[in-house]
């Protein structure tokens, strides 16, 4: 009899959690970062058709993919991925500029657990030893509250069950905005700016360094450059959206 009770207390409380849930909704209902329409109860900051038109890379089912061309031999890496294609005024730019500009920063921790589940699922892929999100300089850092990076890197972490280290790979330097530069400006802009405090702790590691949008690779290259000067260092490299 004591079961039952205890049964029928637990379904009367998770109606109440739920009618409570349905409630706020009305008076202050989340969004879909994609297309700004309404979430239902079983969605979690992507609507579904958002997701279901994520206009999906599938480089990481392809080792010799558009981004893995670009990098090759500007730097020694494993794999190279980006989960999506960002094209100007899609759902993918929307989801981004929520991210980065909009306090959002649970639209990176979204799209880090879909981009991870494909990761898993994908034949072609090594699952790395840990996750390394691309730094912000500290005051750019207490300016937005939360690296960007690092949301999308803690996403991936949940998923892959790896540790993400965001503390040893530091930005020592405030560079000026990368947008409108070329490749080679935008690798002399960033030429010195990250530094490694613990370089011991990468080693013998397989390393997946992190970022949101790769555009030419500048960034990722100049932190590439600093990790594989130390020792059995492994490097791969992902990103949520590939510039076209």
């Amino acid at each position: 009899m004591a079961n039952l009770y205890r049964l029928a207390l637990i379904h009367k409380t998770k109606s109440l959690l739920t009618f409570l849930q349905d409630f706020l909704a009305l008076f202050f209902p989340e969004l879909c970062a994609g297309c700004g329409t309404n979430l239902f109860t079983n969605e979690q900051v992507i609507c579904t058709n958002c997701i279901y038109h994520l206009p999906v890379t599938n480089f990481h089912n392809d080792p010799a993919n558009r981004l893995s061309k670009q990098l090759w031999g500007r730097f020694i890496f494993g794999q190279a991925s980006s989960f999506v294609y960002f094209r100007k005024g899609g759902s993918v730019q929307n989801i981004m500029h929520q991210l980065k500009y909009n306090n959002r920063p649970e639209a990176g921790f979204r799209m880090g657990q879909l981009y991870a589940q494909a990761l898993k699922n994908s034949g072609e892929w090594n699952i790395p030893d840990l996750i390394i999100p691309v730094p912000l300089h500290p005051a750019k850092l207490r300016k937005r509250q939360y690296n960007q990076s690092e949301c999308i890197a803690n996403g991936l972490a949940s998923v892959l069950l790896i540790p993400v280290i965001s503390d040893n790979l530091v930005r020592i330097e405030n560079t000026e905005t990368q947008t409108k530069k070329t490749r080679f400006e935008r690798y002399e802009n960033l030429a010195g700016v990250f530094v490694c405090r613990d370089p011991g702790a990468f080693t013998d590691k397989h390393i997946l360094i992190v970022d949101d949008v790769i555009t030419t690779g500048a960034t990722l290259e100049a932190c590439s450059m600093v990790l594989q000067e130390f020792e059995d260092v492994k490097i791969s490299i992902a990103a949520i959206a590939f510039s076209e």
